[in-house]
């Protein structure tokens, strides 16, 4: 196992905190004694460095015992889905003002008469030509106009512009021009946030390139603002170690670059948890998994295909024919709108709707007391008997049961002409068909089969609604792992450091100069070994890992295919041809070994591997629970087989080799797992719980 510099033994303490749209969660590894630590506190948005310090507190954690902070958070993709950004400028080359509007003239629904294009972050009155262009090989055809682009700059000042983004034609190929025109910007403009689009992508496509920079610079003062807070107030509290964030890869950067690069953080929390998941999949030698999250706001989905994430080189925000894309690369996960917190809402025509509105922390689901009105997921799930409004969170924060009743009577179930019971299980349903609609999108739609992944389960609310999720799709296996309502910033723990950097190249295979690629290659794993050099990590524990993006000639889209390096050593084409194919047929289910290929752009990623938390241990037992472990039994209500007097475990009670038929409930501090009549669970020696789904005939 690769080691990390020691930590002190004054600072042993590696610290982990995920910021969710109800719950932060934290999770801390002392490096010294073995021990992990956890805790959980509602999130205080617009104070989110409060409800931070709330985590710490609960889990009796000081920060000045901590060598490393590691932090993931929703701010990045709030702001953008919010639209509460920067007021942003875009500066773009002369001829191409409007491209940033056009974008891809996607039109799925064509008879949709309400469809709707995407909305630019950015005003047609704010964006302005630049004098200047380069060809597509980098030459220059146009000089830069620098006087234009000063007054430009002025012009933006008097008009209170926040930030700018810059995309200039072919800037992937030489960004000297946009370099100038960054420099520019903040001779005149003091104090803006500017980003350049060489400094985030340098892949072809402008539409995607101009989009990725906008994005990056509309959340960046708001993102940049929050993480010099956090640094602060970290500071101020006697830490003295490095303070990295989360990327949507899983890996982990710098903070200073994170202000600067604030796109890279869109999908941190739910990447953290892919992460975490493909450890606990290592640990138990399964190579195939679904790795699914469902938390208070929202529920994500993620593969893990042959002991690997699958990863995507651009992904879009805000759904596909609306979506504004990010060309960045980041964990291919799914999200949907249907959380803990989702709201059900009776609509025209008695339809019953499960979110996407959520609660959130702030009112909270009606059982939590704090000012909800509004029947939620959670709420259904209290009503059913499978919360406990005595136990919740381990009792540390009771729950109004008498006020989730009055609401789902008044608000769905009378409106309904149902009971609550019916209106609650109705909730349930909608939501658990939601949430099938993450997994089905990260494998059905990319050609996989979902019945022959194991589903591993976290997040606080997935537990409760694993089972179900796993009926509806035909997925046989559900694994619970150690600690899910953490599981997030438990992931984190797991994370490496990670750098990752592409080269738009166009070339035909038979014609390729192997010279050149390793040439480019080279220079990537230079910039990347830099990188790392000058974090904690020491130099000797660097893994560099190459891919390429390739498509049949014709052909307009790629596919990221990872190559061995022997194939490049021994200066093998029919080799990456042949390894090309079998990726192309694993991802649209066919491919044309007899047609040409085209290598489209070069990838490399520069990991600093870290030490990662040991495995879990629980103790050695029997089949049967010990007697201990059975807190109760009580009334729980399941559709098949209405109210069902029902165990229920205490999961720090369970030992390895334990069975349980369901139905029961296995409580655990921040989570609850609902085993359905004819399930069967067994709990293995690292304390997860591996569920067998029944049938519900």
């Amino acid at each position: 196992m690769s080691q990390i510099h020691l930590a002190p033994e004054t600072a042993p303490l590696r610290i982990a905190v995920d910021i969710g749209g109800t719950f932060t969660d934290m999770a801390a590894f002392d490096e010294r004694s073995g021990t992990l630590h956890f805790g959980k506190a509602l999130s205080t948005h617009g104070r989110l460095v409060e409800g931070i310090q709330h985590t710490l507190d609960g889990a009796g954690v000081d920060l000045r015992n901590g060598y490393l902070f590691l932090h993931g958070s929703t701010i990045a993709i709030n702001t953008l889905l919010e639209r509460n950004g920067a007021n942003t400028a875009l500066l773009i080359t002369e001829g191409f003002r409007d491209i940033y509007e056009i974008g891809r003239v996607n039109r799925p629904d064509a008879y949709n008469l309400f469809f709707a294009k995407h909305t630019p972050l950015v005003k047609r009155s704010l964006r302005y030509e630049v004098e200047e262009r380069l060809r597509a090989d980098g030459s220059v055809h146009k000089p830069l106009n620098e006087a234009l682009v000063r007054e430009v700059a002025r012009e933006l000042k008097a008009k209170g512009v926040e930030a700018v983004a810059v995309l200039l034609l072919h800037s992937y190929r030489e960004p000297a021009h946009e370099k100038r025109v960054k420099e520019i910007l903040l001779e005149e403009l003091p104090g803006a946030f500017v980003t350049a689009s060489h400094e985030l992508s340098q892949e072809y496509r402008e539409f995607e390139r101009v989009s990725t920079a906008v994005a990056n610079a509309y959340v960046g003062p708001r993102v940049s603002a929050y993480l010099g807070q956090l640094e602060t107030h970290l500071a101020e509290r006697g830490f003295g170690g490095d303070f990295y964030a989360v990327q949507s890869t899983g890996g982990l950067f710098p903070v200073a670059h994170a202000r600067r690069e604030c796109v890279r953080m869109l999908e941190s929390g739910p990447a953290a948890g892919v992460i975490g998941a493909q450890a606990i999949c290592a640990q138990l030698g399964l190579p195939d998994a679904i790795a699914f999250d469902m938390g208070g706001t929202t529920a994500k989905a993620g593969v893990i295909s042959q002991g690997r994430p699958l990863t995507t080189g651009s992904a879009l925000i805000g759904g596909y024919e609306r979506a504004l894309p990010i060309q960045i690369p980041m964990m291919d996960i799914f999200e949907v709108g249907t959380g803990g917190g989702s709201i059900a809402r009776v609509q025209l025509g008695d339809a019953l709707r499960v979110g996407p509105q959520s609660a959130g922390s702030i009112p909270g689901p009606v059982c939590y007391g704090r000012g909800g009105t509004e029947p939620t997921v959670t709420d259904a799930n209290l009503i059913l008997g499978r919360l406990d409004a005595e136990h919740f969170l381990g009792g540390e924060m009771p729950l109004d049961l008498a006020g989730a009743r009055a609401a789902m009577r008044d608000r769905v179930a009378a409106p309904l002409g149902l009971d609550i019971v019916e209106a609650a299980d109705g909730i349930l349903r909608i939501a658990v068909t939601g949430m099938s609609h993450a997994v089905k999108a990260v494998t059905t739609e990319r050609g996989l089969d979902a019945g022959s992944f194991t589903m591993v389960v976290y997040g606080g609310a997935g537990p409760l609604h694993a089972s179900a999720i796993a009926r509806e799709l035909g997925i046989r296996r559900v694994l619970i792992p150690y600690a899910p309502g953490y599981f997030s910033a438990y992931g984190m723990l797991f994370s490496d450091l990670r750098y990752d950097y592409v080269r738009s190249v166009f070339r035909h295979l038979e014609d390729l100069s192997f010279d050149e690629i390793e040439a480019l290659y080279a220079a990537m794993e230079e910039e990347g070994r830099g990188a790392v050099e000058t974090s904690a990590v020491r130099p000797e524990d660097i893994v560099i890992e190459r891919s390429v993006d390739m498509r049949y000639v014709g052909q307009e889209h790629a596919v990221t295919v990872e190559l061995p390096r022997v194939y490049f050593d021994r200066r093998d084409r029919d080799a990456i041809k042949r390894h090309f194919d079998d990726v192309h047929a694993i991802r649209y289910g066919t491919c044309a070994p007899a047609e040409p290929a085209d290598i489209v752009s070069l990838r490399v990623t520069v990991m600093g591997i870290m030490r990662k938390p040991p495995r879990h241990a629980v103790p050695a037992g029997s089949a049967t629970p010990p007697a201990s472990a059975r807190r109760t039994i009580k009334p729980v209500y399941f559709r098949t087989h209405g109210l069902v007097q029902t165990p229920v475990y205490r999961r720090d009670a369970l030992l390895a080799g334990n069975c349980i038929t369901g139905p029961a409930l296995i409580e655990e501090h921040a989570s609850t797992t609902v085993v359905q009549p004819g399930d069967e669970l067994t709990v293995d020696d690292s304390g997860n719980l591996h569920v067998l789904i029944g049938s519900e005939r």
